[in-house]
């Protein structure tokens, strides 16, 4: 195994001690601690370190693999600080954690609570350790949908909204009450598929049968350490302060801990002048330089749009990931020589059929350069599986979400509303369809029949994009808005190879013949200026729509709560691309699952 490491990811790793200090002495047995809080980012953002640290994902699969052949360590604590893995990161992880014990090393994993993620991530360990006092929680998976066709009904919006393909389902939260039968046999396999793999790490993990498991979950749908214990979930509960004379006796010799082995050394920034603070920041701006063999890690994340990645959508809180940056970033990988592979990272709802396909050529025309493989994140829908099938091979999670091969597009009519609010709209078209997507007036059954004929071109298009670069693939099992788990999708021909980003970059690198390599990210974070101006620049322009937007945002987040006001936000930053176009590849998002 090649293990790499470049300047852009040094300091993305959030590593922590459990003890004040760190000594390494003698025979005794050495200990790294990692500490992994909230979610790993999937990419380096660009001056985290001045924040809370939060690491990467392949940053920390890069120190838990290097970890494991560092002679220096005798084992590993992962310490969960209010973590919030998806489960998709934990099977990345997982495989890590899997790699590291294989060399007879062990991994402890500590957490105050433990909900259904650290759970999953503690099944990969040896221990599975509870602070004192702390509780399981673990009642199984719950999914909400929320259907919002009668509520635009009630302010007099009437969404018309045509989808291609039955399975499809993404205009449904808008223009039903409820879903369709296709739909909800779509989404009931997926959350089985889902569940199943949870069940299945558990099982492997903790060595429990079905029934086992069934019974524990009975116990552990909300549970002390005590309790959780008796029914085999996690092996003890031990209070933090003595957590070292716990691990003690596990091992049968002192031990001494290492917070950071692997820490690059500090800026040298001097903190007390912002002149110097400045200065360093506009002298580390700009591109990387590559100066040895390298594998490039391009990510495609967030909702797929037309022109420039931005950092939030219309309504706040998700990215968008642009198709001029992803050609433009791919222009930047043709041009560098030492570049010698490209893997590409998809977690993508999808949305603009134009976007999607415009980076379809781009990968297209850069895998005829360089070999080209993809790696799923959470999710590959949609357009972003439009993008995916361009890699020459695709590697996914068990639980990663692919598919949903199918077209929605439409618009909202709003004239009701416009009468309830005493709005008179005065309308003139020219042209015999100048009035076609008037905001006022739905359409009629001609204009209907005219949309879906067009949107059945997009669809034919996409269906064709996935024919040729899947070989062999039945669209009779796999299309018309289908969704798929990573570990179905092998069996259907929509991907390859289960494994997470670092087994992607690690089984390019072989098939190439790479020993020693670099991996570097795309696209590069954003310089100090741009970040400036993307934190502060909008404020400046209109203070007050700024504060508006705040103030929207803490009502919504209040009343759903953070996970579901994330989900509605996906999927109107999604939908609201109508305004600009008419026809989108993009998966429903109004799903919250726990």
């Amino acid at each position: 195994m090649a293990f790499y490491t470049h300047s852009v990811s040094r300091n993305v790793l959030a590593i922590a001690a459990l003890a004040t200090s760190t000594v390494v002495a003698g025979d005794d047995v050495t200990l790294a601690v990692i500490e992994i809080s909230g979610s790993p980012a999937e990419v380096e953002i660009g001056y985290t370190w001045l924040g809370d640290g939060a690491s990467t994902l392949l940053g920390l699969i890069n120190t838990i693999d290097t970890l494991a052949y560092d002679k220096e360590f005798d084992g590993l604590v992962i310490r969960l600080k209010d973590s919030a893995l998806s489960v998709t990161q934990v099977e990345e992880i997982g495989q890590a954690i899997e790699r590291y014990r294989d060399t007879d090393k062990k991994v402890h994993v500590f957490a105050e609570a433990y909900g259904t993620s650290d759970l999953l991530l503690g099944a990969f360990a040896d221990e599975i350790i509870l602070q004192a006092g702390g509780y399981i929680s673990f009642p199984g998976l719950h999914m909400e949908e929320m259907y919002m066709a009668d509520t635009l009904s009630w302010v007099g919006v009437q969404a018309q909204l045509v989808q291609v393909g039955d399975y499809k389902g993404a205009n449904e939260t808008m223009t039903r009450s409820g879903p369709s039968a296709a739909w909800d046999e779509n989404i009931s396999g997926l959350l089985d598929g889902m569940y199943a793999n949870i069940r299945s790490i558990l099982m492997n993990g903790r060595g429990m049968t079905d029934r086992q498991l069934d019974a524990a979950m009975r116990v552990v749908w909300a549970a002390s350490g005590e309790e959780a214990i008796e029914v085999d979930m996690i092996d003890a509960v031990v209070d933090l302060p003595l957590f070292k004379e716990h691990l003690e006796e596990e091992y049968g010799e002192d031990i001494n801990w290492v917070s950071d082995p692997y820490a690059v050394a500090q800026s040298g920034v001097d903190f007390s002048s912002p002149l110097a603070i400045f200065g360093a920041f506009m002298a580390e701006s700009g591109p990387v330089h590559i100066d040895h063999p390298t594998i490039a890690v391009l990510h495609i994340n967030g909702t797929i749009i037309d022109g420039d990645s931005t950092a939030g959508g219309m309504f706040g809180g998700g990215s968008s990931v642009g198709s001029r940056t992803i050609r433009n970033t791919i222009e930047t990988i043709l041009n560098e020589d030492l570049i010698e592979g490209v893997i590409i990272r998809v977690n993508s709802p999808g949305g603009s059929a134009i976007a999607s396909e415009v980076m379809w050529q781009g990968i297209e025309r850069l895998k005829s350069e360089k070999p080209v493989w993809v790696s799923v994140g959470n999710m590959a829908a949609s357009g972003g599986y439009y993008v995916l099938v361009a890699g020459d091979k695709v590697f996914v999670n068990p639980s990663s979400i692919v598919g949903s091969i199918g077209v929605v597009g439409g618009k909202y009519a709003m004239g009701e509303l416009y009468e309830k609010a005493k709005i008179n709209i005065v309308e003139r078209s020219r042209g015999p369809m100048g009035d076609l997507f008037s905001a006022s007036k739905p359409w009629d059954a001609g204009q209907l029949a005219l949309m879906r004929t067009e949107m059945k071109k997009t669809y034919d298009l996409f269906t064709s994009r996935v024919e040729a670069g899947r070989r062999g693939i039945d669209l009779s099992e796999t299309a018309e808005g289908r969704l798929f788990v990573g570990s179905d999708a092998i069996e259907n021909n929509m991907a390859d190879e289960i494994g997470g980003l670092d087994d992607a970059i690690n089984a390019l690198a072989a098939e190439i013949e790479m020993g020693d390599f670099d991996v570097v990210h795309y696209p590069q974070p954003p310089s100090f200026e741009d970040m400036i101006l993307n934190s502060f620049g909008q404020f400046l322009e209109s203070p007050a729509k700024s504060i508006g937007t705040s103030q929207i945002e803490i009502m919504l987040r209040t009343l759903l709560g953070d996970q579901r006001y994330l989900a509605v936000v996906d999927t109107l930053n999604a939908l609201s691309l109508l305004r600009d176009e008419k026809v989108l590849l993009v998966s429903p998002r109004a799903i919250y699952i726990k």
